[in-house]
């Protein structure tokens, strides 16, 4: 919350007055697209809000006010309840996501040799490797893609330049599991409900809260302790 409110106060100082948010200048300088970008940034960590249109025009009157220091409520009484209306609106997105998610799960689990994990991730093999498989304390090598159900990549080891190196216990327990079922060579699509993801949290802007997320993991290696 401490974030989010002093971007808005900062954006404020550059910005003004709320006019100048719709007689704001085409960014040119480097220095205008980096208060832009303070922008979007401010857009995103607003992101569990969920805010209509008018709800945003609230949001930035309470910005306008407070600089002018005219405030219409007690901040101490109300600030108080930003939190709570924060996690008020992602339980609802929450519980619409998960909804989606488990049809998109119970297809995942209908798929020809797909298996249930002990937590309840679905793994399904799409080429059988031939190596060995890792234990928990072992260290892998190996390339991934996340993606969200609708195919929308939220990550990817080839950003990296090179595959990941993991242990895998410093995984989640949705890998965990997935990784201990698979060998090396092979690659395999794991689908995590939102209990082995990011829960009701989500990580916005990107993954919402309750959201179950896919990764397609290629097991490259057992990389042996020294």
């Amino acid at each position: 919350m401490r974030f989010v409110v002093s971007c808005l106060v900062t954006l404020l100082l550059c910005l003004g007055t709320t006019a100048a948010f719709a007689a704001a200048p085409e960014p040119t300088t480097d220095e205008q697209k980096t208060l832009y970008a303070l922008g979007l940034a401010i857009n995103q960590s607003l992101g569990n809000f969920t805010l209509s249109e008018p709800e945003f025009e609230l949001v930035k009157s309470g910005i306008t006010d407070g600089f002018f220091k005219r405030p219409k409520v007690d901040l101490q009484t109300f600030g108080l309840k930003i939190s709570e209306l924060q996690q008020a609106r992602a339980s609802v997105v929450a519980e619409a996501e998960k909804k989606v998610g488990a049809a998109f799960l119970a297809k995942a689990a209908a798929e020809s040799g797909a298996k249930k994990t002990e937590s309840g991730a679905i793994l399904t093999t799409i080429k059988e490797g031939n190596g060995a498989t890792p234990k928990v304390m072992d260290t892998v090598k190996m390339h991934y893609l996340g993606t969200l159900i609708d195919g929308t990549v939220f990550d990817r080891s080839a950003k990296q330049g090179e595959p990941a190196t993991i242990r895998v216990n410093e995984m989640s327990k949705c890998w965990m599991e997935g990784m201990q079922q698979m060998k090396v060579g092979s690659k395999s699509k794991l689908v995590c409900p939102s209990s082995l993801a990011y829960r009701d949290k989500g990580l916005p802007p990107l993954i919402k809260p309750g959201a179950t997320l896919v990764f397609e993991i290629e097991l490259l290696e057992i990389i042996a302790a020294k």
